[in-house]
């Protein structure tokens, strides 16, 4: 059991998918929570199914693009819990696009949310992880398109790269005073996401069926399966804990084996 109990832990884009999974897991090893998401009701019943397990969270609204939304959910967080402890920049949009039909509105629609929004976080919790006297973790969601660009996701697999190099550059800047950055790169996950990924394939052409497109990439995977969203679990509660206090700026694939590097 990892050594959680008792740490503010506070997972963005939460209200569904891996952030909703990864929380509930953190809150089960006696972490308390905040659980925050664009949309209320979502976070609300995240926090609800956290509390009536026996749980501790409470549930925030927040647009990771906005910097005063962003600082607000940080003080409610110390507000209730205390103190930060860990930050999970898990919030992330997706959008299929062939390359050369993406739109300037198009890369700032992906951009700002998961690349913008990913350094609005890490800038946020420092500033706080600063103020306590030092030391803090910060746990990014990247992807296996943090890795290798893929062309009907290019402006995403952009962004995911930046998340990668976010993570490193905070890792250099930071460590010296005990703040930790790392990355769970995911490959092929049964989502929400992936819907809206594979209905994109399917908009423009490329795929036909659905699921077509998930069952393509999910292929890749050496494990034979794609990932659920319990795989990310172990490594985020590893990142999370005093297990993984020495090691930063690491981004981990953690995708059945898609990607090698």
């Amino acid at each position: 059991m990892p050594d959680l109990k008792d740490k503010s832990i506070i997972v963005t884009g939460a209200g569904r998918g891996i952030g909703a999974t990864i929380a509930k897991a953190l809150a089960a090893d006696g972490a308390r929570l905040t659980i925050a998401d664009r949309t209320e009701a979502d976070a609300q019943q995240v926090a609800e199914a956290i509390r009536a397990a026996g749980g501790s969270a409470i549930a925030v609204t927040v647009d990771v693009r906005d910097r005063s939304a962003v600082r607000r959910m940080i003080d409610e967080a110390v507000k209730a819990h205390g103190r930060l402890d860990v930050l999970f920049n898990n919030a992330g949009i997706a959008q299929t696009k062939p390359f050369l039909d993406i739109t300037e509105d198009d890369w700032h629609t992906v951009n700002d949310v998961n690349a913008l929004g990913v350094l609005i976080g890490m800038q946020e919790a420092i500033k706080t992880f600063r103020k306590q006297g030092g030391g803090g973790k910060i746990v990014n969601t990247a992807s296996i398109a943090g890795k290798q660009g893929y062309e009907p996701l290019a402006h995403y697999s952009a962004s995911k790269f930046a998340v990668v190099a976010l993570t490193q550059a905070a890792a250099r800047g930071f460590g010296k005073e005990g703040i930790t950055a790392n990355a769970i790169c995911p490959g092929v996950v049964a989502t929400e996401m992936w819907k809206i990924i594979d209905q994109g394939f399917r908009d423009t052409g490329i795929t036909k069926s659905e699921n077509e497109a998930f069952d393509m990439f999910a292929a890749g995977a050496v494990l034979g399966r794609p990932s659920r969203p319990d795989d990310l679990v172990g490594v985020a509660r590893f990142l999370a804990s005093s297990d993984s206090d020495f090691m930063t700026g690491q981004s981990l694939l953690v995708d059945g084996g898609m990607v090698f590097a």
